[in-house]
């Protein structure tokens, strides 16, 4: 069977990692699939974090990535894909994506499935995670070590 990890992944940090991780020791075939979110600021193109996602669970063999765009449960009935796995952090999470999960069912059919969070990485954001690196802060433990330089590269970048 297979399961979708959706998310802005902008960039990939160890907690995204953590719910991909445990996501395909559950399901045949995992797609971490990147969308767009027009609220959030990004600082990666889809492409690159497609790239990122591919390096970091290039140990994964039944994990891939792509992007999409549209709405989640179409995606989800072109690619065959019957359950969606969502992280969740804390109590706010969960009130978000049970509202979303129960409008993706009531459109599709398709189902939800939430995991929580692993403690350890339950504080990490992406959008934390670009506004630490924004103001030089080190994100080295948020996120893997080619992340982290494609972070401090990014920023170098639009720095100019």
């Amino acid at each position: 069977m297979k399961a979708i990890c959706p998310g802005s992944f902008d960039p990939v940090t160890f907690g995204h990692l953590d719910i991909v991780t445990r996501v395909a020791s559950m399901f045949d075939e995992v797609i971490v699939a990147v969308g767009h979110n027009m609220s959030k600021n990004g600082l990666f193109l889809p492409a690159e974090r497609v790239e990122m996602i591919t390096e970091c669970t290039a140990d994964l063999p039944n994990v891939t990535a792509t992007t999409f765009s549209g709405l989640l449960v179409d995606f989800c009935r072109d690619q065959g894909i019957g359950v969606i796995a969502k992280g969740l952090r804390f109590g706010a999470d969960f009130d978000y994506e049970l509202q979303m999960a129960q409008m993706n069912g009531h459109l599709t059919g398709v189902e939800t499935i939430f995991l929580p969070t692993s403690p350890q990485w339950s504080f990490v954001s992406s959008s934390l995670v670009r506004e630490v690196a924004t103001l030089s802060g080190d994100v080295s433990a948020l996120v893997p070590d080619t992340v982290a330089a494609r972070v401090r590269a990014k920023l170098a970048e639009r720095a100019g």
